[in-house]
């Protein structure tokens, strides 16, 4: 494996993409790339020898548990699962409690759950790297790996169109941020009511706006694929929705990439979505099985993704 300079990011949290420079995301990618082709080529690549990362998941998970877990043993360390069952978080012990001690036995964090602050007061107190495997606000972990498909797939980042369809949720909040940070220009369409956080909103676009990017919202899905390079989609009700999926399934309807909807993008657009995928809802099997869907090299890639991420942070 090349030496890759990484002092920058030693002791860093990994909480959202809005922390990190175009520079040092770029960077990030570049380690992802080299240790896929390692992995590759059947070359070992223990760059965390003697590790050990603690996988907190209050949400589960089956990309996130498994990238992760799968990615630090090929790293040569050791990943603990611990969830929220598992740990006194679960009975009553203070976050910041959970911090001081874990931070004194393993070397990094890895947290999945619902509340953002958890994450931030996680990082707060610990005195080791923290990890954000997702939270309702954000999900940068996917969203690293959604940037290196698009990049093997287009040869680039910058200059591309990203139309992004449904829940302004915590994949449309990353996404923008993420494509800001790497000059796309990025569009969600999402209906009235269901749109993206508009403190996300006005951070992405001016990191855009220093980026030579660009991000809109708008509520018609078809003016958002117009000519658009990369499409995305996620489910409309989420972990921890489901009692809304009824509602959310009438205010979602024409919300959906089917095959018309594609035809509007370029010709040579790609499909994305982060998984699992409600089939017939926001994607039908025609797109997701077909040509242009790279959805399971995007799901491959989390396991790259995150590898990357664990080998600068820790």
């Amino acid at each position: 494996m090349k030496t890759i300079n990484k002092s920058i990011f030693k002791g860093r949290d990994f909480i959202s993409l809005h922390d990190f420079s175009q520079d040092e995301l770029s960077c990030i990618l570049d380690v992802a790339r080299e240790l896929k082709e390692e992995q590759k080529a059947g070359r070992p690549h223990p760059v965390l020898q003697g590790k050990t990362l603690g996988m907190i998941f209050t949400k589960s998970s089956t990309r996130t548990r498994v990238s992760f877990e799968v990615g630090m043993y090929q790293l040569g360390g050791h990943a603990l699962f611990l969830s929220g069952r598992d740990i006194q978080l679960g009975r009553g012990e203070t976050i910041a409690d959970t911090a001081r001690v874990l931070s004194r036995m393993v070397d990094g964090i890895m947290i999945r759950t619902f509340s953002h602050q958890e994450v931030l007061d996680l990082a707060e107190f610990s005195s080791i790297p923290i990890i954000n495997g997702l939270t309702d606000l954000l999900h940068p972990c996917q969203v690293l790996a959604d940037l290196m498909t698009i990049q093997e797939h287009k040869g680039r980042l910058a200059g591309l169109k990203l139309a992004y369809i449904g829940d302004g949720n915590n994949m449309a909040h990353s996404l923008m941020y993420g494509g800001a940070k790497m000059g796309l220009h990025v569009v969600i369409a999402s209906p009235p009511g269901y749109k993206p956080d508009p403190v996300v909103v006005a951070m992405a676009q001016a990191d855009a706006k220093a980026n030579g990017g660009s991000v809109e919202v708008v509520d018609d899905p078809l003016e958002a694929v117009k000519g658009a390079d990369v499409l995305y989609t996620d489910v409309w009700a989420s972990m921890g929705q489901e009692a809304e999926a009824k509602v959310r399934m009438a205010a979602f309807e024409g919300y959906q990439i089917n095959s018309d909807v594609l035809k509007r993008a370029d010709r040579s657009a790609i499909v994305l979505h982060c998984l699992p995928a409600h089939r017939g809802e926001e994607i039908t099997d025609e797109v997701i099985e077909g040509v242009q869907s790279v959805v399971f090299d995007e799901a491959e890639n989390r396991l790259h993704a995150q590898k990357a991420i664990m080998a600068v942070v820790m």
